[in-house]
């Protein structure tokens, strides 16, 4: 029976080559796709990279101050993480200060000035009908004050035909021609809407009331070209007035005369963009309004399907702005609705991010707006890795000294562990948005410490063996199981510390507990793939089986016993006299 153990041990000590060639392999893949990506380095958080701080100070409307209370304030900080965080801005942080203001840090890197335009749109979101709606021309070449960035979801100034859309029954329905638009969006029932008010339903708002000549007057007046025209235009206008307003499709900029608030973007449930794979509308925005915002929305959409283009188009004003216009088809009951057209997926998105979280509690000004250096986070950086590269250093020293020989193992390790955890700290980056903070850089150097334990644990097995007489092949093999039960053990423990931190924590000590919990994985990967096998070869070589002084395995200074070998017990002599 021991035959076949022997064999399978000998083959099982026959093949590290594979695990050594597998972690290569990987470290290869990794590398090239950080160059691929053109991500070479990490993502850095505002404290080493610096940013963008906006303070943010609640206002309420008129006799409703009791409105700033701490249950709405926490959920504007809600609201703006989502819109922040749902366009890919990497380590944004929002959080109240006192009673009335809210800090928000967006670092430097893609999309950071759009995350601070969709921050600073704190007024609430409204849908108005279009009483009238003319192009005035290419947008100006300064960025848009449009909280999406992008404006109505248009590519093109050109007069076209536009897409035709479906109702909830599926039959084609006519479409009005647009002015300066490409494409217009389509509002239409959902396919599948769920019982709820008729558009008969009670509690419905009035039609859309025409607007007084002082005002279409300002409506002749208003060039949506001239960005701080854009900035005043239907500033102050109340939710049962008439007002004007701007829009950017594309590289045109329209103007709009809107008529009274018909549905409160309060009154939406949830938006989200999807994709139409059985028609052929490609991206679109689908809406879910609550009891009350289903009646008015049933109500409006049977009178705005009676109207002919523009006016049967709503539009949905976020920060006295129109960011889209899409007209109605017909009537649509049942609280569920659906926006298509020329969409991009971004432009989905944005606008389903904007549908969703854009009716925020309270009103909000924009107090200051300060850019945060990175000169402060670089010292510290530089200071703790000068402390890292001293405690490393330490390190190392003691390896050389007791370790002596296996201190090339554990160094070797060590720089498969540093370039494991480089490459893919560098993809993530792009991939789910992490950055690399001063915590998160702490992270990392006490994992060099969780690093060498596991080294130190496998190698104080590897000598224990030793010192019961077991030469140096068998003993590799015979620590490893105990050494490995431990190192699993402490390695478990660390990382399940590390995800408690990251659950119960917000903001800067998540970035310390997912790099503690990255490294920790990449120590059980180390140490199986590569430490284990690489001792396994080396045990091979004269200079490490013989027990060379300066291997780190001499028998005689490690106090080892005499080999275990048996021995035949003498014989009794024979008396010559019984021979």
């Amino acid at each position: 029976m021991a035959a076949p153990k022997k064999g399978r041990n000998a083959s099982a000590q026959s093949k590290p080559g594979r695990s050594l060639a597998l972690i290569l392999i990987a470290i290869a893949a990794l590398t090239g796709g950080m160059f691929a990506s053109g991500h070479t380095t990490p993502r850095l958080g505002i404290d080493l990279a610096g940013g963008t701080s906006i303070t943010l100070r609640a206002v309420a409307e008129p006799g409703q101050e009791s409105a700033i209370n701490k249950t709405n304030m926490d959920t504007a900080v809600e609201i703006m993480e989502r819109r922040v965080n749902g366009l890919g801005v990497s380590e944004a942080e929002v959080q109240t200060q006192g009673d009335k203001n809210i800090i928000v840090n967006i670092p430097k890197g893609t999309n950071s000035k759009e995350a601070r335009d969709q921050v600073g749109t704190t007024a609430k979101l409204y849908f108005r009908p279009v009483l009238q709606r003319e192009a005035v021309g290419e947008a100006a070449p300064t960025p848009s004050a449009s909280p999406s960035g992008t404006g109505s979801p248009s590519a093109s100034g050109t007069d076209k035909a536009e897409d035709s859309a479906t109702s909830g029954s599926g039959t084609p329905s006519a479409t009005a021609t647009t002015q300066g638009r490409a494409a217009t969006d389509a509002l239409k029932a959902d396919a599948t809407p769920s019982a709820s008010a008729s558009p008969e339903a009670s509690g419905s708002p009035s039609a859309p009331s025409t607007s007084s000549s002082g005002l279409e007057k300002q409506y002749a007046a208003l060039n949506c070209a001239d960005p701080k025209q854009r900035a005043t235009a239907g500033q102050g206008a109340k939710q049962g007035e008439s007002t004007i307003a701007c829009g950017q499709d594309g590289k045109v900029w329209s103007k709009f005369l809107l008529g009274p608030v018909d549905v409160d973007g309060t009154e939406i449930e949830k938006a989200k963009a999807t994709l139409d794979t059985q028609g052929a509308s490609g991206w679109q925005v689908d809406m879910t309004f609550n009891s009350a915002g289903a009646k008015k929305f049933a109500s409006t959409t049977s009178k705005l399907a009676q109207q002919t283009s523009p006016q049967n188009e709503f539009a949905i004003v976020l920060d006295d702005e129109v960011v889209s216009h899409p007209f109605v088809q017909g009537a649509i009951a049942g609280g569920k609705a659906q926006i298509s057209g020329s969409f991009t997926q971004e432009e989905a998105q944005s606008l389903a991010n904007m549908l969703s979280y854009g009716a925020l509690p309270l009103s909000f000004q924009e107090d200051s707006v300060t850019t945060v250096t990175a000169a402060l986070g670089g010292e510290q950086l530089h200071a703790g890795l000068i402390a890292g590269a001293i405690g490393l250093g330490l390190v190392v020293i003691y390896l050389l000294v007791y370790y002596r020989g296996l201190s090339v193992i554990a160094l070797l390790s060590l720089l498969v562990s540093a370039a494991l955890t480089y490459t893919i700290m560098a993809l993530l980056g792009p991939a789910i948005g992490f950055a690399l903070n001063l915590p998160a850089v702490c992270g990392a150097i006490v994992a060099i410490g969780i690093t060498a334990d596991s080294f130190i644990v496998y190698f104080e097995r590897v000598r224990d063996e030793i010192r019961e007489g077991r030469s140096l092949r068998p003993a590799v093999e015979r620590a490893w199981p105990r050494a490995r039960r431990t190192i699993l053990v402490s390695d478990f423990v660390s990382f399940l510390a590390a995800a408690v931190l990251f659950i119960v924590t917000v903001g800067k000590v998540q970035g310390f507990a997912f790099t503690l919990g990255l490294t920790t994985l990449l120590d059980v990967v180390v140490v199986f793939l590569f430490t284990k096998p690489l001792l396994t070869l080396l045990a091979r070589t004269k200079f490490f089986a013989s027990g060379h002084p300066w291997s780190g395995l001499d028998p005689k200074r490690l106090g080892a016993k005499p080999p275990l070998r048996r021995t035949r017990r003498p014989s009794a002599p024979v008396d010559p006299k019984e021979a």
